[in-house]
């Protein structure tokens, strides 16, 4: 073949969530109820405040000793490994929820925090962000002090009674802070 080809454009990765990955027990990193059980959930929201109903989100974390965890069986709960691990999609009004543990600091000096992935209609490429718990410690964390204050809420959830919310915000004027990612 002796022709230059141009390049394909990009493909948006969806939707095609509720056909082939979320799975049972997906959002449970642990059965709800466990000691120490927290739930921590939260809408995606497009640009104009709309939510997003057909979104995707997995869940990394460490332990609440800040260990990562290395446990086998994600996609195979067992009711009582924590795997550090899930996924769930977003209902019809965008909202998503996780049974999971609170995370601790992976390292002197950080703060403890939620690593999300957000796969949803219309992106080229999923989306990285970190949720951070309210605390004494965010001022010291190295990714957080290097933002401007208005951005670093973005990246903060809100405490209530038995967990925390935190809204994935796709863009405007209170988008959530994506971080880059390099192969």
């Amino acid at each position: 073949m002796t022709e230059s080809l141009p390049a394909t454009p990009g493909q948006t990765v969806g939707p095609f969530f509720g056909l082939s990955l979320p799975y049972g027990g997906g959002p449970e990193l642990v059965p709800p109820g466990t000691a120490g059980a927290i739930r921590l959930h939260g809408r995606v929201l497009d640009g104009a405040g709309e939510p997003v109903p057909d979104a995707l989100l997995e869940l990394w974390q460490t332990g609440p000793d800040g260990a990562v965890v290395q446990e086998p069986g994600s996609l195979n709960r067992d009711g009582w490994t924590f795997t550090g691990w899930g996924r769930a999609a977003t209902d019809n009004a965008g909202h998503w929820s996780f049974s999971t543990l609170t995370p601790g600091p992976g390292r002197p000096g950080a703060a403890p925090f939620f690593a999300l992935t957000v796969f949803a209609r219309g992106l080229l490429d999923r989306l990285r962000t970190r949720i951070y718990l309210p605390g004494d410690s965010l001022p010291e964390d190295p990714l957080l002090s290097g933002l401007w204050p208005e951005r670093r809420r973005t990246l903060i959830a809100t405490a209530e009674p038995g967990g925390y919310a935190f809204d994935v915000v796709l863009q405007g004027a209170d988008e959530t802070v994506f971080l880059e990612s390099r192969p």
